[in-house]
């Protein structure tokens, strides 16, 4: 039996990579995390040493893992923009897969995508199938999780669905907003990778919520919960997508991209699978009802801003 007791996080001052942090601090493991933002004011205080990724300095990278038995992966990018591309994240992971190997870490625990497909037109899902298949190239044990959609108090997507009903006078999806989707609690999310992390067995998990909505469904749930019912219009996607652009320049940040549309209206956020997660969407929403969405979530201010903590909604 391996000696290592030492887990290693990506992100952990971030958003799911925190969760997964304090779950294995409240088990007594040590942790560290690889990081682009050692400097983010987080609420570990001194609990957690911070190691930059150092992609470009591979030795360094697999230094920082020495003594890592499980290394949990949340590293990527939502989208492609001129400071960061899916290209340089699908690199960049296969750098730390290595780094790791040569270190001799145990098991890897990797977030992933439902439905990714090497063959997919979408930066997204093909970038997230070339990663699967470099993991498990690897002779490293390896969990999958692939999740769709997460909430949680530091969540973008259900937060900026709420910000839009508080105050636009109607709510636009793309299409007649049938398309589904399935979102897993962050904290679901975090139980099931430490619990992934604790086998050493090759597994795919698609780590779905109990619930599933249509794009617009959720609108609906969203908008009754917080007491913001506005009129549902589908707009054709094209619209849709200005519309989007539009408001992102408004809040400095980029709300929708044509690839995000298509990956919803193709129904990549569906699976036809037993939940991963216990917490329901509608009740965590009901809960947190007075804050959802008082507030817009700028993932572009996240990146750009590398030393405030993220905020809960």
């Amino acid at each position: 039996m391996s000696e290592k007791n030492t887990h290693a996080v990506t992100g952990a001052f971030g958003y799911s990579g925190k969760y997964i942090a304090r779950k294995l601090l409240d088990l007594g493991y040590p942790v560290i995390t690889l990081t682009n933002s050692p400097h983010r004011k987080h609420s570990f205080e001194k609990e957690i040493p911070a190691h930059p990724f150092n992609f470009d300095q591979p030795d360094k990278l697999r230094a920082s893992l020495e003594g890592v038995s499980v290394l949990y992966n949340t590293y990527w990018v939502r989208f492609n923009h001129k400071t960061f591309r899916h290209s340089d994240a699908v690199a960049n992971t296969e750098t730390l897969f290595h780094a790791a190997q040569a270190a001799g870490v145990e098991r890897i625990v990797h977030v992933s995508i439902t439905n990714p497909s090497e063959d997919s037109p979408l930066d997204y899902f093909s970038g997230k199938a070339r990663l699967e298949m470099a993991l498990k190239e690897t002779d490293v044990s390896y969990a999958i999780l692939r999740p769709t959609v997460l909430f949680g108090k530091e969540d973008v997507l259900v937060n900026n669905i709420a910000w839009a009903l508080r105050h636009l006078p109607f709510m636009g999806v793309f299409g007649d907003g049938q398309y589904r989707l399935q979102p897993i609690y962050v904290d679901d999310l975090a139980d099931l990778a430490v619990q992934m992390g604790a086998s050493r067995e090759n597994t795919i998990v698609n780590a779905i919520g109990p619930e599933t909505f249509t794009y617009r469904g959720l609108v609906e749930q969203v908008g009754r919960i917080i007491g913001k019912r506005k009129p549902i219009v589908g707009v054709p996607p094209t619209l849709g997508y200005l519309a989007g652009w539009m408001l992102g320049k408004l809040v400095g940040d980029v709300m929708i991209t044509r690839e995000e549309i298509k990956g919803l209206m193709n129904d990549l956020l569906y699976v036809d699978d037993s939940p991963a997660g216990a917490t329901k969407l509608t009740d965590w929403a009901t809960q947190h009802a007075d804050t959802l969405g008082r507030k817009y979530t700028s993932e572009l201010s996240r990146r750009s801003d590398r030393s405030t903590e993220y905020e809960s909604n």
